[in-house]
């Protein structure tokens, strides 16, 4: 993607646009399953065209030994999409965004394991401190079977695919930016169709016009134009300055949730979502770093 505006708005308004996800997603009445396939579908159109466009060619010689790895992020992709949407479903879309944001702290924990990185205190503070803060928002003992602890845990297990397209990603090499992207979806739709077709079938006939401008909105900005911008943007800032205004997702996740949706939050549940972002960004700061 060329340079059409710069990096760091670019990031700004990706993320933005990301937090503002499960506002449209709540209208859209589909199957989980059956979201996360037209998202993925119309996103993978829309960059195929520009692809098209922009007479970029995918160098499949180059990277035919981490196709495997491309296909598996994708499966991963697509079960992270179908999670997220099923916790909107259950529980606060703050609450499900700051279960999500738990991913960065699975990471931490699996890279010492993966790459024999050494885990430091610091590391390991913020893990803890992150864990309470997720215990604070779950409230345990106090929701107990609720539709509350469902929705957080189909939050975590979005976390945990989410974490794991970012780990396999470390070993995926040759393949950058926007074909990475593209074929990610591709894979993610070849997993996603048989799904929909035996667990799910398919509803989209029931769709009003509401849904559907929804559904688009999701399909075209939120995946297809808003990670063209996510990755490009990547590729020109410094690693930590990317972390950094990364955090503005969730954050505009839990403002919408609490003035547009009007979802209530508790005050335990706000420090707990105060301790997972707080700690997850310190861990991703680095002292006399450059950003």
């Amino acid at each position: 993607m060329k340079r059409i505006m710069n990096p760091r708005l670019m990031l700004i308004t990706s993320m933005s646009i990301f937090g503002t996800l499960g506002l449209f997603v709540r209208n859209i009445a589909v199957s989980s399953g059956e979201l996360a396939l037209y998202r993925a579908v119309l996103a993978a159109l829309l960059i195929a065209v520009f692809l098209f466009l922009t007479k970029q060619k995918i160098p499949f010689a180059n990277i035919k030994k981490e196709v495997p790895l491309l296909l598996a992020s994708g499966v991963a992709m697509g079960i992270n999409w179908i999670l997220l949407f099923e916790a909107y479903k259950y529980t606060t879309v703050s609450v499900a965004t700051l279960s999500y944001y738990f991913a960065p702290v699975i990471v931490t924990v699996v890279c010492p394991v993966l790459f024999r990185e050494k885990l430091t205190v610091k590391q390991i503070i913020c893990f803890v401190m992150s864990t309470l803060g997720l215990v604070m928002i779950t409230g345990i003992g106090e929701i107990g079977g609720g539709k509350d602890l469902i929705g957080i845990l189909f939050g975590l297990g979005a976390a945990v695919f989410y974490a794991t397209v970012i780990l396999l990603n470390k070993f995926i090499k040759n393949v950058e930016g926007i074909h990475r992207t593209f074929l990610q979806f591709l894979s993610a739709i070849v997993i996603l169709i048989p799904y929909v077709i035996i667990i799910d079938g398919v509803s989209i006939g029931s769709l009003n016009g509401i849904g559907w401008i929804n559904l688009l909105i999701v399909g075209l900005i939120h995946t297809g134009i808003t990670y063209c911008m996510y990755f490009s943007s990547l590729k020109e800032l410094p690693g930590q300055k990317a972390a950094i205004l990364s955090y503005i997702d969730p954050l505009v996740a839990v403002l919408i949730s609490v003035t547009i949706l009007g979802e209530a939050m508790i005050f335990r549940q706000v420090i707990g979502g105060l301790l997972i972002l707080g700690f997850t960004l310190w861990n991703e700061i680095t002292p006399n770093a450059k950003i």
